[in-house]
């Protein structure tokens, strides 16, 4: 079979389909904590410091792999990926919408408790989403089909980025929440079509369930796990933190919430969809160890953009090239890094070894980007922006250690 025979069959095949809808399904519910209530509280008035604590109520991404032997072990209607995904799902469908009945002033605790909850359940749907898509997935597969569910996931980002922040001009926050959260049901339609994957040595109890991952991650040696580990934590420092308050900077440079949403938010898709496609095919010609490397250096390099743009000000055009750049920067990078974490998981012991390393990667998001609004408001963005790219340097270096250049996978 020719390279080009080949490629075609791993592009075009019912795998890469769903995790077009595996992407969408995981992104969607984050973008809302992210991106749509940051700037909910900012537009009513409500200052940056607790804006950035509100990072804080992203700990059920943290600690996810507490919970995730629950989802190996046990079994409920539909089977032991499905049945965990609707019921996630559908409680998801039902919960963002409380968020419209909510004012940001008179309610900001109610708002942060019902965050939690909304991250809980996306957080749990994380970690089924992830552990079906390993054993969806050909081991040949990995860096394509990781790339198009990060795309896909990068997608649902224009929901409550871009199209909720347009509605939010004109329609009330109850209906623009509600709008938002009918996005669920392409997950919730996509569960109930695909089909269950074979099980396979699944853990007996749930102390097999909650011990023998670790100990199978263990028995690879303590410092090449401990390598593992660090890489994990430091490789998207530097990109989470400097997007960490990303719509906030935007209406603080004097962008409209319409701008942001037609602007911004669009400018940033298309190279971000072209990077993670690009990253998906690239790898499949360099690997995924030449991938984090040159994706790594991409990504690194885009967190630049927003310290220029925090130089030049309210401008269409920059804000379009930054951004764009930024998320191309990104789409690479995260592609290549998912499928890193794929790869590092064993296929017994999907869910939990999967949560464990993305709930690693989900630190700096949740304590690190908690800092963030303290950080800006003490050394202005343009400073602020420069140190994320320091930050950034640590997980390059580690790949010396975790993903060698020359060496074969």
């Amino acid at each position: 079979m020719t390279d080009k025979a080949t490629l075609r069959d791993s592009l075009f095949n019912r795998r890469m389909l769903i995790c077009i809808f595996t992407g969408f399904s995981s992104g969607l519910p984050l973008y809302i904590l992210i991106s749509l209530v940051p700037a909910w509280l900012r537009s009513e008035g409500v200052d940056l410091k607790s804006i950035g604590l509100f990072a804080l109520i992203q700990l059920p991404f943290t600690w996810k792999f507490l919970w995730s032997p629950l989802f190996d072990r046990y079994i409920p209607p539909l089977g032991r990926r499905r049945g965990w995904l609707i019921i996630t799902q559908i409680a998801l469908l039902l919960v963002i919408p409380t968020f419209g009945y909510l004012h940001p002033k008179l309610d900001l605790w109610a708002i942060a408790y019902l965050s939690i909850i909304v991250a809980f359940f996306s957080a749990s749907q994380d970690i089924v989403l992830d552990a079906y898509r390993r054993e969806l997935l050909l081991e040949e597969e990995l860096g394509l089909g990781n790339a198009i569910h990060v795309n896909a996931y990068k997608i649902a980002g224009l929901v409550p980025g871009a199209l909720s922040l347009v509605l939010a001009d004109h329609l009330p926050w109850s209906s623009v929440y509600l709008i938002t959260a009918l996005f669920m049901l392409p997950g919730i339609v996509m569960t109930l079509l695909v089909n269950e994957p074979e099980l396979k040595g699944a853990p007996k109890t749930l102390r097999a369930a909650v011990v023998e991952p670790f100990e199978e991650f263990r028995s690879r040696g303590i410092k090449p796990a401990l390598l593992i580990l660090a890489f994990i934590f430091f490789y998207k420092l530097g990109d989470s933190m400097a997007t960490a308050l990303a719509t906030p900077f935007y209406l603080d440079m004097g962008f409209s919430k319409t701008e942001i949403g037609l602007i911004a938010k669009n400018a940033g898709l298309w190279p971000s969809v072209i990077g993670g496609l690009l990253g998906g095919v690239w790898m499949i010609r360099l690997g995924i160890n030449r991938a984090l490397w040159l994706f790594g250096a991409v990504q690194m390099l885009a967190i630049l953009g927003f310290a220029w743009l925090a130089m030049v000000g309210h401008s269409h055009l920059w804000l379009a090239v930054v951004i764009g750049v930024e998320a191309l920067g990104v789409g690479l990078g995260t592609s290549a890094f998912v499928a890193f974490i794929a790869r590092a998981t064993h296929p017994l012991y999907t869910a939990t070894q999967f949560a464990l390393f993305t709930s690693l990667a989900a630190v700096p998001r949740t304590f690190a980007n908690a800092a963030t609004g303290y950080m800006v408001e003490w050394l202005g963005w343009n400073t602020f922006f420069l140190i994320c790219f320091f930050i950034a340097i640590p997980g390059m270096l580690l790949l010396f250690k975790v993903a060698p250049w020359d060496e074969k996978e």
